[in-house]
This record gives structure tokens, C-alpha cells and sequence, in this order.
């Protein structure tokens, strides 16, 4: 049985992050309408809210949910899994993942409403940090303890780093062709 529970959240896991990485796109195009004439604005932001609550609601949020349910089922399946320090360390860095889906979650009902706290750049920044958590995340169950965890986090921080740069890099070179 456990197999298949693992496939089943091998599949919704992949689900799940493509449906992150997604709605932040679309919160980063939500936001750039802004500075389009007030028709065309009009018109793409509330073409963005329908496309942001279709793909909360019918893809994102479920395949979380299936996630974390196969995920607990797998546990459930083999409990010894939880005195294993990589896993500890996968739930920690899967616990953030939820924290960033449901802070993901209020940015939808702020744009809705017409707020806009974050900058496209700012949401840039804030769509690798699913990224990271997904290198995290892998990486801790593919090496489980082959790793150093020292030298896991070192990694961690620097492959931060680089992929924050090189968002701020894109945007330099955006702006740079935008002129």
C-alpha cells in the first residue's frame, strides 16, 4: 500500500508547487495591470481574479490537501519515519511550504479587494521562495542523512542568494529593454 500512497503524494506535491508558482505569476501580472490605461486595466485585473480563484480553488488547494493527506497517510503507514531526522527537518521545511500557501491565500482576497502590498518585483522575490523551500524539501529526502546538515544549510543559503540575484538581475535588464 505504501507505494501508492507515496505515488499519490509524488503526484499532488507536483501539483501543488505548479499551482504556486502559477498564482504568484499571476499576482506579479495583477499587479503590473496597474500601470496599464484605466480600461485595460479594468478589464485584466478582473480576468486575474477569475483566473487566481479558479486556480486556488480547483487545483492548488486540493492538491495540497491530498499532499499533506498522503503524506500523513504514509506516516500513518510507517510511524517510524517520525524518529528519522530528515524527516523532521522535511516537516519543518513542509510546514513553511503551508505557512507560504496560506499567506498566498491572502494575497488573492487583497488583490481582490484592491490592495496591493507587494511590489512585481517584491513578488518576484516572494515566488523563489516556493523554489526554496521545493530544493529543501527534495534534497532532505533524496540524501536523508548522507547530507551534513551543516553543509546542507550553507548550500541552502547560498543556492538563496544566487536565486535572488538573479531576480534582481532580470530586473535590471527588464528595465534596461523597457527604455
Amino acid at each position: 500500500m505504501y507505494p501508492y500512497v507515496l505515488s499519490i503524494h509524488i503526484i499532488f506535491v507536483v501539483s501543488w508547487m505548479a499551482g504556486l508558482f502559477y498564482i504568484v505569476r499571476l499576482f506579479i501580472y495583477h499587479t503590473e495591470a496597474n500601470d496599464r490605461p484605466v480600461v485595460e486595466r479594468d478589464i485584466l485585473q478582473k480576468q486575474f481574479q477569475v483566473m487566481e480563484a479558479k486556480l486556488w480553488n480547483i487545483i492548488t488547494t486540493p492538491a495540497m490537501l491530498l499532499s499533506v493527506l498522503a503524506g500523513l497517510t504514509m506516516l500513518h503507514l510507517n510511524p517510524g519515519l517520525l524518529q528519522t531526522g530528515w524527516m523532521q527537518v522535511k516537516i519543518a521545511f513542509v510546514v513553511g511550504l503551508l505557512i507560504y500557501h496560506f499567506l498566498c491565500g491572502r494575497i488573492i482576497k487583497q488583490l481582490k479587494n484592491g490592495v496591493f502590498k507587494m511590489t512585481s518585483t517584491q513578488l518576484r522575490l516572494w515566488n523563489e521562495l516556493a523554489t526554496i523551500f521545493l530544493v529543501a524539501i527534495v534534497f532532505t529526502v533524496v540524501l536523508k542523512s548522507a547530507v551534513d546538515w551543516l553543509y546542507g544549510l550553507i548550500g541552502l543559503i547560498i543556492f538563496s542568494a544566487v536565486i535572488m540575484s538573479a531576480v534582481k538581475v532580470y530586473k535590471y535588464y527588464r528595465l534596461k529593454n523597457k527604455v
